[in-house]
């Protein structure tokens, strides 16, 4: 325990991150590995089932009696609880832009496993999100000190919350109730617009719920609580609500185009409601948050350079029609490709290409 302490010490003089920082940047690459490598096993699990039964792109169940595909889905699972219990640790701006690593993780590996070639600019978006991400832990906020979840109550029902959480929520509904009928098949931005508004919210309750656990872990019970209950309420149903317009988007527009804009979206908005809610840059200097924003827009880049680049070969430009023919999967096979994770897939805080998963299962 004391040889522990004193690593955990000697990292954070030498790197100036804290303790719970340094626990949730870990815990975040790790749900970073977990879930570009589930994506890679559940494709190679498809295609094996497929060969041998019905595709899942036009409806077979075959890869339900496949083992492969069952060995992806619980590294994905892996992925998601860690990607849950780094939101307990470190603040979401730290957090959540780390979500594009899985990019580089499913990329190398669909090189290597599935042969899938990865573009000179592909490998340049890649170095690009490393770069990123890299400028965000380094500059990150510490995580804030909470003692328990009526503090996060607390923070959630403040004026400045409560009104940024108002307009989402409003925003939300004229989406949903007047432009979704209408204009839902048509622009893209109308679906992903319910998914990122609501994400972010569920990210900020998902953060309180983790802190909740951590602290019964650690011997003070929150479950007593009733703002724990409601926490877990406002979870379900935006994670529910996410997954219904994150699989309408996916099924009527490519993915390609979706990942990145969905993740653009997702991610600058929790960020946003972070930083109103837990105040991270109230600990900042300003050079600090511009750096944070310099790294952001880093992986942004990198994510866009990745997926514009994806399905290119040496000497075609890539074809990616916005608007997908209903029910046409791209290879053949469910849409198993490169993953954006905002905070999680299966759990759609972090990815489309997740519940893209789910949906073509």
């Amino acid at each position: 325990m004391r040889g522990a302490q004193l690593v955990g010490r000697w990292v954070e003089s030498y790197t100036g991150m804290s303790a719970d920082n340094i626990k949730g940047l870990l815990l975040a690459l790790s749900s970073s590995l977990f879930i570009g490598a589930s994506f890679i096993v559940k494709k190679k699990g498809l295609k094996k089932a497929g060969a041998a039964g019905v595709r899942a792109g036009v409806g077979g169940y075959s890869y339900l009696l496949e083992p492969l595909w069952w060995a992806g889905m619980i590294t994905m699972i892996f992925g998601e609880i860690a990607n849950f219990a780094a939101y307990a640790f470190a603040p979401a701006i730290l957090v959540t832009p780390l979500g594009a690593l899985s990019i580089i993780i499913s990329a190398v590996l669909a090189h290597i496993m599935l042969r899938e070639k990865l573009h000179i600019f592909g490998i340049l978006g890649c170095i690009l999100c490393v770069v990123g991400s890299t400028t965000i832990v380094l500059h990150a906020p510490p995580e804030r000190q909470i003692e328990s979840v009526a503090e996060v109550w607390d923070l959630a029902t403040e004026p400045a919350f409560l009104l940024y959480a108002g307009i989402v929520l409003a925003a939300a509904f004229v989406l949903i109730f007047r432009f979704a009928p209408q204009y839902g098949q048509t622009y893209i931005m109308v679906y992903i617009g319910i998914c990122s508004l609501v994400g972010s919210l569920s990210v900020m309750s998902v953060k309180a719920l983790g802190i909740a656990l951590k602290l019964t872990f650690s011997g003070m019970n929150q479950l007593v609580y009733p703002q724990t209950w409601v926490f877990s309420f406002v979870v379900v149903s935006c994670i529910v609500t996410q997954m219904n317009y994150l699989n309408k988007a996916l099924d009527t527009f490519n993915t390609a185009v979706v990942s990145p804009i969905y993740y653009t979206m997702f991610t600058s908005l929790t960020i946003l409601a972070s930083v109103i809610m837990f105040k991270d840059w109230d600990r900042q200097n300003p050079t600090q948050i511009v750096t944070e924003m310099c790294g952001f827009v880093t992986i942004l880049s990198g994510t866009f350079l990745l997926h514009k680049t994806k399905d290119m070969v040496d000497g075609l430009p890539p074809n990616l029609p916005i608007r997908l023919p209903k029910h046409e999967d791209e290879d053949g096979y469910a849409a198993e490709g490169i993953p954006l994770r905002s905070a999680a897939d299966g759990i759609p805080l972090r990815s489309p290409r997740a519940t893209d998963s789910f949906r073509s299962s």
